[in-house]
């Protein structure tokens, strides 16, 4: 896998810019508005023909001084949980602050590889007042403007001077990347090592055996996958120690940079609130996803047990009810054949892509069938769609008020393209954007 580079920082010191320029596409969202990014962001960036995946952190709501430190805690942790170089953007307009000490601590401690870059300085001579940064208490000091793509160069430079110089230039991993995801104890790492053959992975009945997420290459059927093995997630009152704190950033991290999540439930227990959160992360990440029914050799069977069970997963788990549910026994391999075959389907759905035509075809229809809904009066019109994006998929509906498109309507619409295509096991994404009307 390609090394991974995080930038981290506190709000509006221009972290999506500079990972924008670096990317050399615009891919995050930016503004001068603290907490703009949402999500954390994985790209590939090429310099001379060398590589690595740059990581963007987001996700800052900011409402009062408590929630930003809190926040920002959180985004530190996650840039630092899986990366081989940290870049500590800051703001050289602004000076040194007391955020940008406390991300310097967060930084210190977890013991990475550190750069600290100087960001917004717009002219070609340095200032005198940006050397105060080094009073962050690290030696490499770069000075740029993301903005005019100043210095980019030399940290680029500088980047790979820091990273192992094996991993700089391998091919790309054109491999399925599958997340195993799910409470301690359900088997995640018994099913990886079914698939392998071999005990690569501790096995035991206690809880939290695997610490950190473990990468396994496998084959079958001339298809290349990587197998993520995540440590469980426990209650967040339960991850009291430091490293359990990191083994579940290390599981979310792992979620954010899989294809596909194989969510595992123990049959025995069945599906629990816990169960919800963590496959509630997979689903807001708009992962591919397969529900896995270990354990299922353990349970006594009458009639429709099955159905029973299933009954229960979907009350539980009411936003993934486009997941299967395929019913397994790690242990004795029962249906373990049909796991690939379900993996494979579901991949292709996570890439259909729907004509435009057609899509609008669908959607005059759905409207014919079911009008839009109406408010003091004012009919909501639907002028078009389009699809935008595939893996997941993202559909734009362009309408006359988007205050008029009810979440009842939206469901619905989804329901009318889950009716006409197969998107078993995908999460789709619906947008509402205004388009003004024709005179």
């Amino acid at each position: 896998m390609r090394p991974i580079v995080s930038i981290v920082g506190r709000p509006n010191v221009g972290k999506s810019t500079l990972f924008n320029k670096l990317v050399g596409q615009r891919v995050s969202i930016t503004e001068d508005t603290p907490g703009v990014t949402r999500d954390r962001l994985y790209r590939e960036v090429e310099w001379q023909n060398r590589y690595f995946l740059l990581m963007d952190t987001g996700g800052l709501e900011v409402n009062s001084d408590d929630v930003m430190s809190r926040q920002i805690e959180w985004q530190v942790d996650l840039g630092l949980a899986d990366c081989q170089l940290v870049l500590f953007l800051v703001d050289g307009k602004a000076g040194v602050t007391a955020m940008d000490h406390m991300v310097a601590d967060k930084i210190r401690r977890s013991g990475k590889p550190c750069l600290v870059v100087v960001n917004k300085i717009d002219t070609h001579e340095t200032p005198n007042d940006v050397y105060e940064f080094y009073e962050l208490g690290f030696p490499d000091l770069f000075v740029i403007s993301a903005e005019q793509q100043y210095g980019l160069g030399d940290l680029l430079d500088a980047i790979f001077d820091h990273l192992p110089a094996d991993a700089q230039t391998e091919e790309e991993d054109d491999s399925l990347k599958i997340a195993l995801i799910g409470k301690p104890n359900v088997g995640k790492s018994s099913l990886v090592n079914f698939l392998l053959g071999e005990n690569r992975m501790i096995v035991t009945n206690i809880p939290g055996t695997t610490r950190d997420a473990i990468d396994s290459y496998y084959e079958h059927d001339g298809r290349k996958y990587t197998l993520i093995d995540t440590a469980g997630l426990r209650r967040q009152r339960s991850v009291d120690t430091r490293i359990e704190k990191y083994s579940a950033l290390r599981t979310l991290s792992s979620v954010d940079r899989a294809d596909l999540c194989l969510f595992l439930i123990d049959a025995q227990e069945g599906p629990t609130e816990q169960d919800a959160k963590i496959a509630g992360y997979a689903h807001d990440q708009g992962k591919a996803s397969i529900i896995v029914l270990n354990k299922w050799d353990l349970i006594e069977k009458e009639t429709n047990t099955l159905k029973t069970m299933e009954d229960r997963i979907r009350t539980v788990l009411t936003f993934n009810h486009y997941a299967p549910i395929l019913s397994v026994s790690v242990k004795t391999g029962q249906r373990m054949d049909k796991l690939f075959a379900l993996i494979n389907a579901v991949d292709e759905h996570y890439s259909f892509r729907v004509s435009t035509g057609l899509l609008n075809d669908i959607v005059r229809d759905a409207v014919v069938l079911n009008p839009p809904p109406t408010d003091k009066g004012k009919r909501l019109k639907i002028y078009y769609a389009a699809q935008v994006t595939t893996r997941p998929p993202k559909f734009l509906f362009y309408v006359n008020d988007a205050e008029l498109m009810h979440f009842s309507y939206m469901r619905y619409l989804e329901n009318q393209l889950r009716k006409n295509f197969d998107f078993t096991g995908v999460a789709l994404h619906l947008e509402v954007r205004e388009r003004k009307e024709r005179s």
